[in-house]
């Protein structure tokens, strides 16, 4: 099945706008959009402008930002938080690592009972606040992820390691974005792009978790992730660097393209191969039982990438040596180090584990026409 066979099967499937993308080294070799801007009638058409929230892909953005300092020699993975964030260490936390942050295994998952959809834009809240949580597990005992608070402790981090002192939003666009030419992924997003984004959408009863369970912790029901919530301009305008990416799927594929090429792209070296192979070890708990979610652990290795995505959403298949990330509803940004390819998808229908994706031939289609053009 071909690309375009794909995104109208996507459509026929129930998708209603789609923008996928796949880079074969540092050339894009497909880009491409179809459905609409809305589940509505009369909406516009998707085009190359426009923009889709892609939920937790943005944590392998995070990632990589963690990633660039500790190249530069400013990020230890095993140094606990509170080395670079003394206020961290509140409550016992004092012996979360970085690298317990990053495999989802701090033992903290917890956001602020009292968070609200105008908080999520006050950095400086939701880190003081998250500095005071109780773990509930002691530190690389268990997997618990971390749906929001992973983004908002490793970006932290980031910030008060870096010596220009930049907002974590600038480090993202000027240390990353920049230097791979990325110009449609944003944290934090700017009013006048505003327009440019498409409208969210679930055919779907939402799940929510049950009050007083650790999934209703770290998502409390006031910021779910849910349409609703993230068709609003104000938290597109917000930082939330776990969850909260806006992009083109041709700008996360870019992304993506730095892992793909094991550091290098187009000449620019941001990592170097060792770090980036090493990328890909698994966590220490990979498969166990989840305790925020009570389910099989997310398939995360041992430096915030997921290392193993479900067969569905494995595009050319599973066992390929791949660094990717899906985000709530289905997105996805997606690198193979052996290949060179990277590939994104992003869409404005949420879907919560249907028998049948609706996405799940456009992944394998991305993945067969780069190889066809390497």
């Amino acid at each position: 099945m071909d690309v375009n066979e794909a995104l109208e099967l996507a459509l026929e499937r129930g998708e209603t706008g789609i923008s996928a993308a796949a880079y074969v080294g540092g050339e894009l070799v497909v880009n491409v959009q179809a459905g609409k801007l809305a589940d509505r009638a009369g909406a516009a058409a998707v085009d190359e402008t426009t923009l889709f929230p892609v939920f937790s892909v943005t944590k392998a953005v995070t990632a990589t930002a963690v990633h660039l300092q500790a190249e530069r020699g400013l990020i230890d993975y095993d140094a606990p938080v509170a080395t670079y964030w003394p206020e961290y260490a509140a409550n016992g936390k004092e012996t979360v690592t970085v690298r317990h942050v990053l495999t989802h295994r701090a033992g903290a998952p917890q956001m602020p009972s009292d968070i609200t959809p105008d908080r999520l834009g006050d950095w400086d809240w939701v880190v003081e606040r998250l500095a005071q949580v109780d773990p509930r597990f002691a530190p690389g005992t268990v997997n618990a992820y971390q749906p929001y608070s992973y983004g908002w402790i490793l970006g932290e981090v980031v910030r008060r390691t870096d010596p220009a002192g930049r907002a974590f939003a600038d480090f993202v666009q000027q240390e990353i974005c920049q230097p791979l030419g990325v110009e449609n992924f944003w944290l934090g997003l700017p009013e006048s792009v505003e327009p440019r984004v498409a409208e969210l959408h679930t055919r779907e009863n939402i799940y929510q978790p049950d009050a007083g369970t650790l999934w209703s912790e770290a998502v409390p029901p006031s910021v779910f992730f849910t349409p609703t919530l993230y068709n609003r301009p104000e938290v597109h305008r917000a930082v939330i660097p776990g969850a909260g990416g806006i992009a083109d799927a041709k700008s996360v594929a870019r992304i993506f393209s730095l892992l793909a090429n094991r550091g290098e792209v187009d000449g620019v070296r941001l990592l170097s191969e060792k770090r980036v192979l090493s990328l890909l070890d698994p966590s220490p708990g990979l498969g166990e039982l989840d305790e925020t979610y009570r389910t099989p652990g997310v398939p995360t290795g041992n430096a915030g990438y997921s290392i193993n995505l479900i067969p569905f959403m494995a595009p050319g298949g599973e066992g390929k040596r791949a660094l990717c990330q899906a985000g709530a509803g289905g997105s996805l940004g997606w690198a193979d180090v052996d290949t060179g390819i990277s590939i994104a998808i992003c869409h404005n229908r949420m879907f919560y584990a249907p028998p049948e994706p609706p996405l799940a031939a456009l992944g394998d289609a991305l993945y067969e026409a780069a190889l066809a053009a390497r």
